[in-house]
């Protein structure tokens, strides 16, 4: 599935420079700098997420926030401001805004709010690869935890040393009876390897 991002900023190249990071970052970006337009594209298109101005000439954030919710209570939202403030703060949160970050946005802190925004909705940009992550990470732990290398876990499994390393390194999807052979060489039940207690 493809997340997209509308980004509303009435300056251009702020639009145009969150545009080409999140667009770098494999998300469909489109970006507004009039925030009267937000309500109209978010009725005619579907987004995952929307990256809000705070100070805009035509209308507050908050108030394009307040139109957003009314319309809309589950989209993640964002908000951005070159000029925090306790009120402002304190209106995007009682809208219900995922996040708040300080404008000039720094790359990684936005990167992460918007990650973390969409994990909040059961949102990644890739599901299966996130799953696969978490499998290699999980084998990884109770390989270590366990004290064995990979060559000791191929002789317990009869899988190959380079199938194990790709696993955990989630560069390889795992049939069930690898994960089965795996699972049961480290004594851990089939669901705790998806995440499962």
């Amino acid at each position: 599935m493809q997340i997209r991002i509308l980004v509303v900023d009435d300056e251009k190249e702020t639009g145009d420079y969150l545009q080409l990071l999140l667009s770098k970052a494999g998300y469909e970006v489109v970006a507004l700098t009039d925030p009267t337009q937000v309500l109209d594209r978010l009725r005619a298109e579907d987004f995952h997420l929307v990256i809000l101005d705070m100070m805009m000439p035509q209308m507050s954030g908050t108030e394009v926030l307040e139109k957003i919710r009314s319309f809309d209570s589950d989209i993640a939202v964002i908000v951005a401001t070159a000029h925090p403030a306790v009120d402002t703060a304190v209106a995007s949160l009682k809208a219900q805004a995922s996040d708040y970050v300080k404008k000039p946005v720094e790359p990684e802190e936005l990167l992460a709010a918007v990650e973390a925004a969409l994990a909040k909705k059961g949102l990644s940009k890739d599901p299966e690869a996130e799953l696969h992550r978490a499998i290699g990470r999980t084998i990884r732990e109770a390989r270590k935890g366990q004290e064995l290398t990979l060559k000791q876990l191929a002789r317990r499994t009869g899988l190959s040393v380079s199938l194990l390393s790709q696993i955990e390194r989630a560069e390889s999807s795992a049939s069930i009876s690898s994960l089965y052979k795996i699972a049961s060489a480290l004594r851990l039940r089939m669901a705790e390897l998806f995440g499962g207690a």
